[in-house]
């Protein structure tokens, strides 16, 4: 386990505590427009708030964390209530003569408000950073603005216990991510009141595909684990989270291009298919999680399916491998066993070894999943360290897998340009989507003589360039 601790802005008036002692003769508070501090109450009591819009805090406040890192083993950090949020006042936050330094440009809170968490995580994810010597920071921010995703992931805030909020949840992670901001999620089951045992089955198919999946409430409504609503609960959830570590290396994949590329991770249909945008542009449900995963959650109580429109091309059902073609809707029927999603065909798709976390074991196979469409179609697949910055140097991969298929033969190219040697040693593949096939084939690595192998045992070496299998 890895622990994460809440870190706020407001700092507690207290002669006793040398962070505030620092920032107070250092003047790094934020003043109101006639010279005295801003004063605050929030969880402390009555607080100063930094001036994190003044590059000299922002330093002082990276400096801050090398004892919580270095010394006590703190893994990441949560900026929360950094809007700034205030108790007992109406507006809830600073007034708006409140000044803020704006990078040398002083100005007002009412300028200032939007950008002030987003300096603070800024500053946190410097600090944090800085400490970890070489390995990569995990910053959660309440508040934000645009640019943040450089720093920090971000979740949707404090939201209900209630269908209604598993819709907006939905909503909002689409819409971020079309703004630049694909590491985020929602709080599973809401923040606040205690969902049913079906609402939170329902919430955690959704928060699969969600780059950033917390369950997580305010603690005051009861319980909210896992296994809080009953055994029959706990095996659903269990199993759709099993599915998510399987899914990790096409997550991962996803969020590469989305670093490299800027390409959102999670894509409404109309973004994807902008000539058929007009008509597309009311369908909510159904959105693609990177360039081959289609999802559609159950958001109504009671529902035992749902109507799906797939777009154009063939799919198939991850779990049947049931074949639709696109462009059509179809009622598909998803009881609390299930959340309808598909994997486009033509796909190339990498899954982990099922685990109970990451790391609990290194990777000796990955499995590939070959959802066979006649043609031509590209997949691809990135690894690395899973951690630091060796990648900077030239350490990963990122393949492209070209599939051909036509008259029973499957061609599968892997094209790459790095000398770096996966974690793994193996692919494992598993043919998806022919009603029969031949229990011995004959395969051809890397153009060398053909080789016969079992159809439940096609292992094949991680770093080939070109596979033929006679099918």
């Amino acid at each position: 386990f890895k622990t994460m601790v809440i870190i706020d802005p407001g700092i507690k008036i207290d002669r006793e505590y040398s962070v505030f002692n620092e920032a107070f003769e250092k003047g790094y508070f934020c003043r109101r427009a006639d010279g005295p501090y801003v004063k605050g109450k929030v969880w402390p009591g009555d607080c100063y708030f930094p001036d994190f819009t003044n590059p000299e805090v922002r330093e002082w406040w990276a400096g801050l964390f090398s004892g919580l890192i270095e010394e006590v083993g703190i893994a990441g950090v949560w900026n929360d209530m950094n809007e700034p949020a205030l108790f007992e006042v109406p507006n809830k936050t600073f007034p708006d003569d409140v000044r803020m330094d704006y990078d040398g440009n002083p100005c007002s809170h009412r300028k200032g408000h939007n950008i002030y968490g987003m300096q603070m995580t800024r500053a946190t994810y410097e600090g944090v950073k800085r400490s970890l010597k070489g390995k990569r920071p995990l910053i959660i921010t309440r508040s934000g603005y645009n640019g943040l995703q450089r720093f920090t992931s971000v979740w949707t805030g404090d939201n209900l216990a209630s269908w209604e909020h598993l819709v907006i949840a939905h909503y909002q992670t689409q819409r971020l991510n079309i703004s630049g901001i694909s590491f985020c999620g929602s709080d599973i089951g809401g923040f606040i009141g205690q969902p049913s045992g079906e609402l939170y089955v329902r919430w955690i198919q959704m928060a699969i595909f969600h780059p950033f999946m917390r369950t997580h409430s305010s603690g005051d409504h009861g319980d909210q684990e896992p296994w809080s609503f009953g055994e029959k609960y706990m095996d659903y959830v269990r199993k759709f989270i099993n599915i998510r570590y399987k899914i990790l290396p096409y997550i991962y994949t996803c969020f590469y291009q989305y670093h490299k590329n800027g390409t959102p991770m999670i894509r409404p249909t109309e973004f994807v298919h902008d000539e058929d945008a007009t008509r597309l542009i009311n369908r909510k449900v159904e959105c693609y999680l990177g360039d081959h995963l289609l999802y559609a959650p159950i958001m109504q109580p009671g529902s035992q399916g749902r109507i799906v429109h797939l777009p154009s091309g063939k799919w198939y059902d991850y779990y049947t491998h049931a074949q639709y073609e696109g462009d059509s809707e179809y009622y598909i029927e998803a009881d609390l066993n299930k959340i309808p999603f598909f994997i486009k065909a033509g796909a190339i798709f990498p899954e982990f070894p099922l685990m109970q976390y990451t790391g609990e074991r290194a990777i000796e196979t990955l499995t590939l999943k070959i959802f066979l469409e006649e043609g031509q179609h590209k997949s691809y697949l990135y690894s690395d360290d899973h951690d630091g910055y060796s990648y900077k140097d030239g350490q990963y991969r990122y393949a492209e897998l070209v599939m051909h298929f036509s008259n029973g033969i499957l061609t599968i190219e892997q094209l790459y340009d790095t000398a770096y040697s996966t974690q793994y040693q193996n692919f494992k593949l598993e043919l998806i989507g022919m009603d029969s096939l031949k229990k011995e084939l004959d395969v051809r690595i890397d153009d060398q003589a053909p080789i016969v192998m079992n159809i439940d045992a096609l292992i094949i070496p991680e770093n080939f360039r070109k596979l033929d299998i006679m099918l």
